[in-house]
C-alpha cells in the first residue's frame, strides 16, 4: 500500500521480476480490503495514506492477521518506528531506499513466516541487513563483502542484538570450543568488521563494552 503511484509502480516490477505476485493499493481503505482477503503473503505498508493512515490499517488488519507487515515510509524518527514496531510491525524501511534492501527484509520476514513456529525476525540493525540463506550483508542497499569468519561473527552479534557477549562467548559460538588461541582474536575480527561496516558507512553499530565484550545497538 504505497500513495506515491510512480513510487509503487517501481516496487510492483522490481517485486514481479524478482517472481512476486504483486497487488497494489494507493489508499489505507482498499488496502485494508486486500490484505484481509487471505490472499497475500506479506504487507509493505505506508504510513501516510489517504482515507485511512497506515498505522490505523495496520491496528485492523492485527486484529484479524499475524501476516508479515513491513513499514515503508519517509518517517524515520525513533518515535515513528516504536508506533509501528508497537503496533504489530514486523519490520521498517525509511525512503528513499534500495530496491536490495527491500528485497532482503521482504526475504527475511517471509522466512520468519515460514520458520518454526514462525518466530524468526530480520536480522538487521539500522540500516544494515543480513540475509543469511543467500550469505549476504546489505547497508543502504550496497553489498558489503565479508569473509567467513567475519559473516559469522556478525551474524552471532546480530542474532543477539542488545545483548552483550563476552570475548570468551564469542571464541566459543564461532570459533569452536576447541580452538586454540588467544581471545584477541576477537579484537582483531571485530576490528575488520568495524572497517567494512561502522568506518564504511558512519555508522556506530558495533560497540565496546569496556571489561566485558561487545555488543550490536542501535543509535
Amino acid at each position: 500500500m504505497e500513495d506515491e503511484e510512480k513510487l509503487a509502480r517501481m516496487v510492483e516490477l522490481e517485486l514481479k521480476y524478482e517472481g512476486y505476485q504483486v497487488e497494489k493499493a494507493l489508499d489505507g481503505r482498499q488496502g485494508l480490503d486486500l490484505a484481509l482477503s487471505g490472499e497475500f503473503d506479506l504487507v509493505l505498508l505506508d504510513i501516510m495514506l489517504p482515507q485511512l493512515s497506515g498505522m490505523e490499517v495496520l491496528r485492523r488488519l492485527r486484529r484479524e492477521s499475524q501476516m508479515p507487515v513491513i513499514m515503508l515510509t519517509a518517517r524515520d524518527s525513533v518515535v515513528d518506528k516504536v508506533a509501528g514496531l508497537d503496533s504489530g510491525a514486523d519490520d521498517y524501511v525509511t525512503k528513499p531506499f534500495a530496491i536490495e534492501e527491500l528485497l532482503a527484509r521482504i526475504r527475511a520476514a517471509l522466512r520468519g513466516k515460514n520458520g518454526p513456529g514462525g518466530q524468526d525476525v530480520p536480522l538487521a540493525a539500522g540500516p544494515l541487513v543480513m540475509d543469511v540463506e543467500r550469505h549476504q550483508v546489505l547497508v543502504r542497499g550496497q553489498n558489503v563483502e565479508l569473509t567467513k569468519k567475519e559473516f559469522d561473527l556478525l551474524h552471532h552479534l546480530l542474532e543477539n542484538k542488545g545483548r552483550v557477549l563476552s570475548r570468551e562467548a564469542l571464541l566459543d559460538a564461532v570459533w569452536g570450543f576447541d580452538f586454540v588461541g588467544e581471545t584477541n582474536s576477537v579484537d582483531v575480527y571485530i576490528r575488520f568488521l568495524r572497517s567494512k561496516l561502522d568506518d564504511a558507512f558512519g555508522l556506530k553499530l558495533i560497540h565496546t563494552v569496556r571489561g566485558v565484550g561487545y555488543v550490536i545497538k542501535e543509535d
